[in-house]
């Protein structure tokens, strides 16, 4: 049974009186009925603004009925001594309602005359006269997803004492993204490095993003880096929490965290086919379809399928890429939910880069190549291949806590022949020549399993109602890397050369280059306490104990032995409303981060240590419609990884811990601005420095900002356009390359064909900017203008 709003014609607006109130509360009282005057606007999706405190149930539907209002009437006896977690910001009617309703066991009914009875769900009768069980746990469940965010809470982003961003599939079909890169690119404060074509590192606040998750699982990256793309078609949204993550992993440090939300099955059936071609040769394919599988709604299963192959404007660089995902959602009796998922994704790569150009010359000066400009030989390829199941099981224990245990296993596969093209100078000679080159082979594996059990619920204390989460997880890693025999270090002619002056080597035998494993264990617990009506507090922990073994990812041979961390890091935040449209915030996290990366000796760093502050305002406007946010931060990381020189020998970079200390703010406002108009611009300034004081990392943007605009044209209703533009201060890399500060703007037009067809067009780098992406490890040239058009057809 679903909370469905009631046909316009039916609703009437009822404004009470003291009397009336005083009446209906009364009645509740006495175990008659109790009648809270809620308004229902005519308008599904119109919000309103609700200050509703945790309590008694009927207390809060009296309260609900004071700020608007059509009649709701329930029975004392019903909601006698139940609770509801209350109610602040702007919602829907039905939304609100049923937030207000969730885990009461309680239905709002629909009524012929206008207004709601509050009851119990009446149990259906079949055809063949069983009873069937009402569906409303798992419907309500679809309905209203809250994510955990940065505090493991479900709380909203709003209410939450961090910086938090989402980019939701909407804005990606806009700007037609089917990439984790571009999408990640859109992010306030996120900064994406990619400085070859198959590894990228994020950044934010000026450090590495070492944490990735879905669904809010998933281990830390190796050194910073991601291998491969995912595609985005397969998530609703993605979350980017900028500062310090201790409350997610225990690990982690004062960048952030990238948290990529999967599509989930939905009440109703139906889909999409997207079907795209654009510059160098891209074609696209990608389906979602969503199917209720019973007649009572208790189940219901959604696929995801996407294909794509695509050139690029780098020379022979060729990419393909097929991903699938299922998932299976289900009633188990009345109180449980069972969720089953499964997804492949097989990348292939032809030509990719390994490594970047090298463009200085001895004097200083910059070589200046034509953007297609690549390393590869023609017989290279990074070919990757990934499973992941999983499997979530969620029980109301009782209308106030819920259990859920979580397992989720990732195996995934790398077959690789690459080739390197560096100087043992640094720079180039006058006449482009200088450059050895490293053919390289190997094949990798590796798998993830996480387990995660946790308990999340309300209770009461000091005549308030607070809420708390418990949890304990297990996560281990193992990877393993062969290398193959028969690489030279061939002289390569100037560059730019074609991708025949190397041929392929003849490999000989394979041998292991590292193995490893990883496996944390931790114990966390957060709670929100209601200090006041408008004070909250939000006090966390984790305990991990931390355990590897092997050699590091990259080879070495150097073992790690057992080598064994145990740490507590604690959170502390504090909410407070202003007013129900605004909240102010502070945040203090301890953050600690186990590090790969070795000394001129060979020797592992010591686990990287520091603390994290952030204080913040939060502000809704224009009914909710509008998020804006503003946010002041700091975080020092003591003996923080950082590259000190290249050993020739041993072909590897070694590295020196540094205290490193990163100060700024960041301004984000995002939503609907008009009717018609979505905004979100986001803005970034921050200052690194080093343990003298001076400004270290210089290939971190010091300056960013990113605006996305779309509207739709009053004049031609079946019309949007939009915008987006990234901007970013310099950068640059001591001995290596740099890039002035610049902008890129992308465009994008969707024309609706009919109710279920729509036009899309869109043309990135505008402008057809000339720029280096990145200047990290070497240099790059970003992507030129280019054209993408796509047919979407509802199903």
């Amino acid at each position: 049974m679903l909370l469905t709003q009631p046909p316009v014609s039916l609703v009437r607006k009822y404004r009470p009186t003291l009397s009336q109130l005083a009446l209906a509360m009364g009645l509740g009282l006495s175990g008659l009925s109790v009648s809270a005057l809620i308004h229902a606007d005519p308008v599904v999706d119109v919000k309103q603004a609700f200050a509703i405190p945790s309590g008694a149930l009927d207390s809060a539907l009296v309260l609900f009925g004071q700020q608007s209002g059509v009649l709701v009437s329930v029975s004392g006896d019903l909601s006698q001594g139940k609770q509801t977690r209350g109610l602040q910001g702007n919602y829907s009617v039905d939304q609100a309602l049923s937030l207000l309703l969730q885990d009461s066991g309680l239905v709002a009914v629909p009524q012929t005359g206008g207004g709601y009875i509050i009851n119990r769900p009446e149990p259906v009768v079949s055809q063949h006269g069983a009873v069937q069980l009402p569906t409303l746990s798992i419907q309500h469940k679809r309905e209203f997803r809250v994510s955990k965010g940065a505090t493991n809470l479900p709380m909203e982003i709003k209410d939450t004492p961090q910086t938090i961003s989402t980019i939701e599939q909407e804005s990606l079909r806009d700007f037609g993204v089917s990439n984790s890169n571009d999408a990640l690119r859109m992010g306030t404060g996120i900064n994406v490095d990619e400085w070859e074509t198959n590894r990228t590192g994020y950044n934010a606040r000026g450090f590495d993003i070492m944490l990735t998750q879905v669904d809010g699982l998933g281990m830390t990256n190796d050194w910073g880096l991601v291998e491969g793309q995912l595609d985005t078609f397969l998530f609703d949204k993605i979350e980017l929490t900028r500062g310090a993550n201790g409350l997610l992993t225990g690990v982690g440090n004062a960048s952030g965290t990238i948290n990529f939300v999967r599509k989930r099955p939905t009440n109703e059936d139906g889909g999409e086919v997207q079907l795209s071609g654009g510059s160098h040769g891209l074609k696209r394919l990608a389906l979602d379809y969503n199917k209720v599988l019973t007649e009572d709604g208790e189940w219901a299963g959604r696929l995801v399928l996407t294909q794509e192959d695509k050139g690029s404007y780098l020379r022979a660089l060729n990419d393909k890429r097929t991903s699938l995902y299922g998932v299976v959602e289900g009633q188990i009796g009345l109180d449980g939910v069972l969720t089953l998922g499964l997804s492949y994704q097989d990348s292939k790569q032809r030509s990719p880069m390994w490594g970047s150009l090298t463009l200085p010359y001895a004097d200083g000066s910059l070589a200046d190549f034509d953007v297609s400009a690549s390393t590869a030989q023609d017989w290279t390829r990074w070919n990757n291949q990934s499973y992941n199941a999983f499997i979530e099981y969620s029980h109301m224990l009782s209308p106030d806590w819920e259990g859920k245990v979580t397992y989720s296993h990732t195996k995934g596969s790398s077959d690789n022949k690459l080739f390197y093209a560096y100087t043992s100078t640094g720079y180039l000679n006058d006449d482009n020549t200088g450059l050895l080159g490293w053919p390289y082979r190997s094949d990798s594996e590796s798998e993830i399993n996480i387990l995660d059990v946790n308990l999340t619920g309300v209770f009461d204390a000091f005549g308030r109602q607070h809420e708390a989460v418990f949890g304990l997880s297990h996560s281990r890693q193992t990877s393993l890397t062969y290398t193959y025999d028969g690489a030279t270090f061939p002289v390569l002619p100037a560059f730019p050369y074609g991708g025949d002056v190397y041929a392929e080597p003849n490999w000989g035998a394979k041998s292991v280059a590292s193995d490893g494993d990883q496996n944390i264990t931790r114990l966390y617990a957060a709670s929100r306490i209601s200090l006041t009506d408008r004070l909250r507090g939000i006090v966390g922990i984790n305990a991990i104990h931390l355990k590897r073994d092997g050699t590091a990812i990259y080879g070495g041979g150097t073992n790690l032995d057992n080598e064994t961390t145990e740490k507590a890091s604690p959170y502390f935040g504090l909410t407070y409303d202003i007013s129900p449209d605004v909240m102010t915030y502070a945040s203090y996290s301890d953050i600690f981060q186990a590090q790969d990366q070795r000394d001129v000796n060979g020797a592992f760093l010591a686990p990287m240590k520091g603390v994290n502050t952030e204080i913040g305002l939060k502000a809704e406007w224009f009914d909710g419609d509008l998020l804006t946010t503003v946010a002041v931060f700091s975080a020092k990381q003591k003996g923080l990884a950082t590259i000190a020189g290249f050993d020739p020998v041993a072909q590897w970079n070694y590295y020196e811990p540094m205290d490193v200390t990163s100060r700024g703010f960041e301004l984000e406002a995002t939503g609907q601005v008009s009717e018609n108009t979505q905004l979100t611009v986001g803005y970034t300034s921050l200052k690194l420095t080093g343990e003298d004081g001076s400004d270290i990392y210089e290939w971190v943007p010091r300056h960013t900002l990113k605006i996305r605009a779309a509207t739709r044209m009053p004049m031609l209703p079946d019309l949007r356009v939009g915008t987006g533009v990234r901007w970013q201060s310099d950068v640059s890399k001591d001995g290596g390359a740099r890039q002035d500060s610049h902008f890129i703007a992308d465009a994008f037009a969707a024309y609706a064909l009919s109710d279920n067809a729509t036009l899309h067009l869109n043309v990135n780098n505008l402008f057809d900017e000339k720029y280096i992406r990145s200047v990290q490890y070497g240099a790059i040239y970003g992507a030129p203008r280019s054209v993408l058009l796509s047919l979407d057809y509802k199903l």
